[in-house]
């Protein structure tokens, strides 16, 4: 079973003092039959004192303020975890009788928000799509695998092309982005057949087997399946997630999963930087450096310059 100790650093820095800086942190790994956490450390500036809660989700959210005027606001989260195989799946069972149990299950109240779309252009191409992918493929597993694989056949991976701010349709329109992209249109597609799917953020540990996203923070997708329950699919490396991946948190999409989002009364002009390694047991580790200008972080008085969604939201994945 591996072991993984990973590291994952954020750091603001304003030009001039900044205060009442509050904000919520999703940094807290799942813990649960495939996924034993060790140990996990949390240093934040000023050593402000943490709430914990549990979200509507299921998740583990902290929530902090850091009222005192600062140049620098630092989380350092560190954790070690052991993750587990999970068993291999069959796929046996009849496929009409699978179809007829996802129908009565989007019915239920807990699957609700995963079935539901976001607004989307261009839903007859992705219709057209999804009819011509979907071929004989009967179940829902194969089905969904088959999806993931489109978009990782038929987007292009390439960093700096998109924002959390960006749209299905933008995503679409451009057939490139990173994790998150392909996600959110993973799940527009799993939606449109009613299969529920929900966004998991999270960090994946191959250990130089040249995944796309080792060493970062990463997103994927998983998918209600009959008789197997929440299966995870990865589009950005095509695979079913398994113990090379460790999950943080899961959401309807990236905006309820945000490793980290808040306001602070100050300057706008501050800058961003991300850091997230991996360390494995036989030694190696890998480094993951991302800088950003401007980054999703609000500020109350500078308003003009940033629109709340897209400096509330802090979701560095690569």
């Amino acid at each position: 079973m591996p072991r993984f100790r990973i590291n994952h650093i954020t750091r603001y820095t304003y030009v001039e003092p900044v205060r009442d800086s509050a904000n919520r942190i999703m940094l807290y790994p799942v813990k649960d039959d495939f996924q034993e956490l060790v140990r996990h450390n949390l240093i934040i500036s000023g050593n402000p004192s943490v709430a914990v809660f549990t979200d509507y989700f299921g998740n583990e959210v902290g929530t902090f303020t850091h009222p005192h005027p600062h140049r620098e606001l630092v989380i350092d989260s560190s954790m070690e975890l052991i993750t587990k195989p999970r068993p291999a799946m069959d796929d046996s069972a009849a496929a009409e009788e699978q179809w007829k149990i996802l129908d009565r299950l989007g019915r239920q109240f807990q699957f609700i928000d995963f079935l539901r779309l976001e607004p989307f252009a261009a839903l007859g191409e992705l219709e057209q799509v999804i009819r011509q992918e979907r071929g004989s493929r009967t179940t829902p597993l194969s089905v969904a695998s088959d999806f993931s694989a489109y978009i990782n056949k038929n987007f292009k991976y390439q960093k700096g092309i998109t924002t959390v701010e960006s749209t299905p349709d933008e995503i679409w329109n451009l057939r490139s982005g990173v994790c998150q992209d392909f996600a959110h249109i993973l799940l527009c597609m799993l939606r449109l057949v009613r299969v529920p799917g929900r966004y998991v953020s999270g960090y994946i540990c191959p250990n130089q087997k040249g995944m796309r996203g080792e060493g970062a923070t990463h997103a994927w997708v998983e998918a209600y399946i009959p008789g197997q329950g929440w299966v995870g699919l990865d589009p950005t490396n095509n695979c079913i997630v398994n113990d090379s991946h460790v999950r943080l948190a899961v959401g309807k999409n990236f905006s309820d999963c945000s490793p980290v989002k808040g306001t602070y009364r100050g300057t706008s002009d501050h800058t961003l930087e991300v850091t997230v390694s991996v360390q494995y047991e036989d030694g190696h580790s890998i480094k993951n450096l991302t800088e950003v200008i401007e980054p999703p972080h609000e500020t109350v008085q500078s308003i003009s310059r940033n629109s709340y969604r897209k400096f509330q939201e802090m979701q560095m994945q690569q």
